[in-house]
């Protein structure tokens, strides 16, 4: 039977990407996959009806027809719980499904007996690179902040000399050098501001260099990386912290533009720019904080709101990707394709789903009405530490050796870096 595949419109306000875009709907006919999406899902995109007609897809308004027969439902964000009723059991459900903010949506999943994968936490291997929403999002979002940056700011950020007078560089700091990170760097650094960084991970010095940009770090606690084996960043000490806090708060008392865009995996957004931190900023000044909808990195900052405080502008804008809706949603739509297309029998024309590649192990959610996420199941489900085998007490030997093995290198590469001693200083 041909895998019947729907597209489904994202009901949040503030939500303005879609998950298939014509190229990939005429990709998924290629595959053999029937495609069906909701009325006016793209209209925000600016992908109309006539669009997805034209690359060969059906178009619906009876949605709930629709799901009680698809084999595979695509979304941005979460499906409401009406939508997860309407859906057959056994059926894959893709999307950002945000289960650690979202147990209810996770429970009824299960309840409904479909396997849902959340593409957010996709593992970061190489031959995942090309299914990584985090990075395909997070790349706009980085060059949006930058933007709306500038929009507030009321100033030019590259040094102009005139007959008038010379008007000096704006200094934009960014903070926390992942994926977003980088592209506010790269895209500052274009438009002509000086621009400096900071990270937990000690790694993340050479890239923010390369860039053109000051690493601003302390230097990290004897052999920690400041990163999880993921190669996100990862909670850091107390003492840490309170080093890193001093550092940053001499640091951005010089800035024009801060850029915040530090977030921990299935935790709140750390806090990395106090009232204090605010009120030591120039007049005219902007922050924008890109983990807004996590809590912010300042907690000064709204979801969804412009504010302003003794004179600083803080830009909270939600779903900032969603800000850039035509490219978001082609390269979210790029990332859901190339996953369905990894694990699909072209043979056969159906889908393959191996629950034991470690990429479904990664995302998968639920699975046969129980949730089977290793971070998200129920204690019950998991094995108690007594009743470990003796083979799986010497696997564990062994990972504790293959660790320990690793240890030197990792403390090695924290002492290495000429740039973290040069990033200690005053800063730019």
């Amino acid at each position: 039977m041909t895998v019947q595949l729907t597209v489904l419109k994202e009901e949040q306000a503030s939500e303005t990407r879609v998950a298939a875009s014509p190229e990939t709907v005429k990709k998924l006919k290629a595959l053999g996959v029937s495609v069906t999406v909701e009325a006016g899902a793209g209209a925000k995109s600016g992908f109309d009806d006539n669009d997805f007609k034209q690359a060969g897809a059906t178009v619906t308004k009876a949605i709930v027809a629709s799901l009680k027969k698809a084999d595979v439902v695509v979304s941005v964000r979460a499906p409401s719980a009406a939508k997860i009723k309407s859906m057959k059991s056994d059926a894959l459900v893709i999307g950002q499904l945000n289960p650690y903010q979202n147990a209810a949506g996770v429970k009824a999943m299960a309840a409904q007996k479909v396997q849902a994968m959340s593409m957010e936490l996709m593992p970061r291997i190489t031959r995942a690179q090309s299914m990584d929403v985090l990075s395909s999002q997070s790349n706009l979002a980085g060059y949006k902040a930058v933007l709306d940056a500038t929009a507030e700011y009321n100033r030019a950020l590259p040094m102009m000399m005139t007959a008038a007078g010379t008007v000096p560089a704006a200094r934009v700091f960014v903070m926390g050098a992942g994926v977003a990170g980088l592209q506010a760097i790269a895209t500052a650094k274009r438009l002509g501001a000086i621009v400096s960084a900071t990270d937990v991970r000690a790694a993340a010095a050479e890239q923010v260099e390369s860039l053109g940009g000051t690493f601003v770090m302390v230097e990290p606690d004897a052999g920690d990386s400041g990163e999880t084996e993921g190669g996100y960043a990862k909670e850091m000490s107390a003492d840490y912290q309170k080093r890193q806090a001093e550092l940053v708060a001499e640091h951005i008392a010089k800035q024009d533009i801060v850029i915040c865009t530090a977030l921990i995996p299935g935790r709140p957004a750390p806090e990395l720019v106090t009232r204090k931190m605010v009120e030591s900023m120039k007049p005219g000044s902007v922050l924008v904080d890109l983990a807004v909808e996590q809590g912010g990195n300042c907690k000064l900052s709204q979801p969804g709101k412009i504010v302003r405080h003794k004179g600083v502008a803080l830009v909270g804008h939600q779903n900032v990707p969603g800000r850039l809706a035509g490219n978001a949603s082609e390269l979210y739509a790029r990332n859901i394709l190339n996953f369905i297309d990894a694990f699909f029998d072209k043979e056969k024309k159906q889908l393959a789903i191996d629950w034991e590649d470690e990429i479904v192990q990664g995302i998968g959610l639920t699975r046969g009405g129980e949730i089977v996420h290793e971070s998200l199941a129920p204690p019950a489900k998991k094995k108690p530490a007594a009743k470990a085998t003796a083979k799986s007490a010497a696997k564990s030997t062994v990972t504790k050796r293959k660790t320990t093995a690793k240890a030197p290198t990792a403390k090695a590469a924290t002492k290495k870096p000429a740039p973290h001693k040069r990033a200690t200083g005053k800063g730019a």
